[in-house]
């Protein structure tokens, strides 16, 4: 299990902050939503706590926690732990599906051991396991990219607009998904307040409350 503490973080883009003087502590099998609305600033506050990104003040402390003990999780090991799902994240198109989940659990095996076979079953893409990445739609590539991320073996979930270019079905398939798959995993979700997204969150953070760096009272 993995926690993040969280310290008097800041990031701007030229003179301008995105937040400042953000401070909060992410405990481990937490579930919480980064709420605020388009260029709030909540995708790159999660791009921040990925590592992705650097901030300009403040740090990010990650423990992974085992029984009783605890290990500060240094940067470049970080991307071992952590699965991101994100629409401006890109899959390699020249691979086929069945080969995008292979090549894939060579540097992040998934939960249970699950086989190729068994993933391309539960992201319910069996009719497209041949096809290439640049063959699918829109909403089958958010698909993969959900099923990779929740299916494997990390602790620490950052899901950003999860529900991007999903259906109805779809929607449903990913509650079904969140529901079966990330018990006693940390979860970090950004949306723009749709419920689907964050039903299961029980902690939430407003990223315009920090956007003037002075904290909310």
């Amino acid at each position: 299990m993995l926690s993040l503490q969280i310290n008097n973080l800041g990031k701007k883009f030229g003179s301008e902050w995105i937040f400042r003087n953000l401070s909060f502590t992410i405990n481990a099998g937490d579930k919480i939503v980064i709420l605020g609305g388009n260029g709030s600033g909540k995708s790159t506050l999660l791009q921040v706590i990925s590592g992705y990104v650097t901030p300009n003040e403040g740090n990010i402390v990650y423990h992974l926690s085992a029984q009783s003990n605890q290990d500060t999780i240094s940067e470049e090991k970080l991307r071992n732990h952590i699965s991101f799902v994100s629409p401006y994240l890109q899959l390699i198109e020249d691979l086929t599906l069945s080969e995008t989940i292979e090549h894939s659990s060579l540097f992040k095996p998934f939960i249970n051991n699950l086989s190729v076979k068994e993933v391309v079953d539960l992201v319910d893409l069996r009719h497209a396991k041949d096809k290439f990445i640049r063959q699918l739609s829109s909403g089958m590539k958010q698909r993969l990219k959900l099923g990779l991320a929740l299916l494997s073996n990390t602790p620490l979930l950052l899901l950003d607009e999860p529900v991007s270019n999903l259906d109805k079905n779809a929607i449903l398939w990913y509650r079904n998904l969140i529901s079966n798959y990330t018990h006693g995993r940390t979860i970090i979700v950004c949306s723009n307040n749709i419920e689907d997204e964050y039903f299961f969150c029980g902690k939430q953070l407003n990223v315009t409350d920090f956007k003037t760096g002075k904290q909310p009272v």
